[in-house]
């Protein structure tokens, strides 16, 4: 088998039980494992649990915690604090960050951002989904006469 598991959610660390037996049960058959998350509940997973992870893909909004906060209603410090024990234990990670103009898209911002995934060490890639790709999509829809937003 070439491929893999990912599981992505809504927010799957929201169910980390049921996420972990998941994980592993994959991981024993010799399935490569990703995880699509914003890290919020990464402190629920022990050391151990983080190894049936090969891969974290790490969805990051803003540097800033005000911003964070005022997007997702959600603090920022678990997501950094997960990207460090990520990074601690050589856990790769993908960075997915959405461009959205007049929300994201503060250039120092994204320079403090760009800043704190290179300390890491072990990030990978960055993926930008931008404002532009949605619209095209949504365009997709509508040219066949569906609502899209």
């Amino acid at each position: 088998m070439s491929g893999g598991f990912t599981l992505s959610g809504g927010e799957p660390l929201m169910q980390h039980r049921f996420a972990v037996k998941l994980l592993a049960a994959a991981k024993k058959m010799g399935i490569h494992t990703t995880i699509e998350t914003n890290g919020y509940y990464g402190d629920k997973l022990n050391d151990a649990e983080l190894e049936t992870i090969d891969l974290v893909m790490l969805g990051i909004k803003t540097w800033d915690p005000a911003r964070h906060e005022a997007l997702t209603g959600m603090g920022l410090g678990p997501t950094f604090e997960f990207a460090r024990r990520l990074a601690a234990r050589h856990r790769p990670i993908w960075i997915r960050f959405v461009l959205v103009p007049g929300l994201t898209d503060d250039m120092e911002d994204l320079a403090k951002t760009a800043g704190f995934a290179a300390s890491l060490g072990n990030v990978e890639r960055v993926e930008v989904p931008t404002a532009e790709a949605a619209e095209r999509a949504c365009e997709v829809f509508r040219r066949v006469g569906l609502k899209a937003f």
